[in-house]
């Protein structure tokens, strides 16, 4: 990766961040955003090499002002040749009592900022000959959970786009990877939406003892190296693909019993 041009979004805390190291120790060359400007540049200072770390701040919900943010990106190094979209909203709150506008909050930075930053940047690539899209999704992209309705619903969203895309831009050796994260130890679940669109402001027991950052970060970046189209990380929950998919009505069975205990300790 020396000298490759890799665009982060989400790059203020979390998976994010710990991305922006482990591609900056590589060589690489970054272009690092998110909404809080002071918090890219701290990620920055934290850099090994900060010449080659570009702040470049940016609302993924406001999908409307996208388009110039891949412009400003790609005039700063010339290119991308590594698109990580890795910002993200999830939720706390059931379906039945989350206003509509959280919903489509959610739906608009999780799923509509991704494919439009996606497809900005993909002409570019496609001109000097390929590049790369990581989309980091979620377990909760593969099958839904209490309290994550509409976080399930943004994640499956991509993987259904994302899997499209991918064969219609294969032969342009554009390579997209789906990345599938359990439990990882961030402040995803402090900054989660509520009912209303107020932030849950508590970190669940599984995010506190699960995957830390940098772990994850290092995962990910063997999953593009070896091109691999979907990957999945964490703990034992990430048997739950195999769960679902294998014994349906067992894993509803076992998904109902966890929403009655969420609905009584987490709300």
């Amino acid at each position: 990766m020396k000298d490759k041009i890799v665009w982060v979004t989400g790059a203020s805390s979390g998976i994010g961040e710990a991305l922006v190291y482990a591609y900056n120790n590589a060589g690489a060359k970054l272009i690092i955003s998110s909404r809080n400007r002071d918090e890219l540049f701290r990620v920055k200072g934290n850099c090994k090499n900060q010449i080659n770390v570009h702040v470049l701040s940016l609302d993924l919900e406001n999908t409307a002002s996208l388009n110039d943010k891949a412009r400003d990106a790609q005039k700063i190094f010339g290119q991308i040749d590594l698109l990580i979209n890795s910002g993200g909203l999830s939720q706390r709150s059931l379906a039945l009592e989350t206003e509509l506008a959280v919903e489509q909050k959610i739906m608009a930075v999780n799923f509509w900022g991704t494919v439009t930053l996606s497809k900005a940047v993909l002409p570019g690539m496609i001109a000097k000959g390929g590049g790369k899209i990581v989309c980091i999704s979620s377990l909760m992209g593969k099958f839904g959970t209490p309290l994550r309705s509409a976080y399930a619903a943004s994640k499956h969203a991509l993987h259904g786009y994302f899997d499209s895309l991918r064969l219609e831009v294969f032969d342009k050796n554009i390579q997209i990877t789906m990345v599938c994260p359990g439990y990882i130890k961030t402040n995803i679940s402090l900054n989660a939406l509520t009912a209303n669109g107020s932030l849950h402001r508590k970190m669940d027991e599984n995010q506190a003892n699960g995957l830390s950052p940098a772990d994850c970060a290092k995962e990910i970046v063997k999953a593009v190296q070896q091109n691999k189209e979907e990957v999945y990380m964490g703990g034992k929950e990430v048997k739950g693909i195999l769960f679902k998919r294998f014994f349906p009505l067992r894993f509803s069975r076992y998904m109902r019993r966890i929403n009655i205990t969420d609905q009584k300790t987490k709300r």
